[in-house]
C-alpha cells in the first residue's frame, strides 16, 4: 500500500527497535533484517509509536527542522513507503 499525506501510520508489532549511539536500529521480525535510522528517521519513528496522520508527522518535522515543507513531505512519504514495504509500519488508511 502506498503511503499518502492523509494516511494513518503506526509502527508494526512485527518489529523490535533499540537505540544505539543516537540511532535507532530496528529488527524486522518477518524478514529477519536489521534497519538503521538517522536522527530525522528516529524522530519520525518516535512520532508514529501511536497511530498518526502522515501530514501531522510532516508538520511536526517542518516546525522542528529547517526544511522546506514539500521536500519534507516527499522524504517522509519515501521513508514510510520503504518502512511499509519492509513490514516495519502499518498503513491504516
Amino acid at each position: 500500500m502506498t503511503v499518502h499525506p492523509d494516511s494513518v501510520v503506526v509502527v508494526s508489532r512485527d518489529q523490535m527497535a533499540s537505540d544505539i549511539g543516537g540511532e535507532t536500529v530496528i529488527l524486522g521480525m518477518k524478514a529477519g533484517r536489521y534497519y538503521g535510522l538517522d536522527a530525522v528517521g528516529v524522530r519520525v519513528w518516535q512520532l508514529i509509536q501511536n497511530p498518526a496522520l502522515v501530514s501531522d508527522v510532516t508538520k511536526t518535522l517542518v516546525a522542528e527542522y529547517d526544511v522546506d515543507a514539500e521536500r519534507c513531505e516527499s522524504d517522509v512519504l519515501h521513508l514510510l513507503d520503504s518502512m511499509a514495504a519492509a513490514g516495519l509500519v502499518e498503513v491504516r488508511s
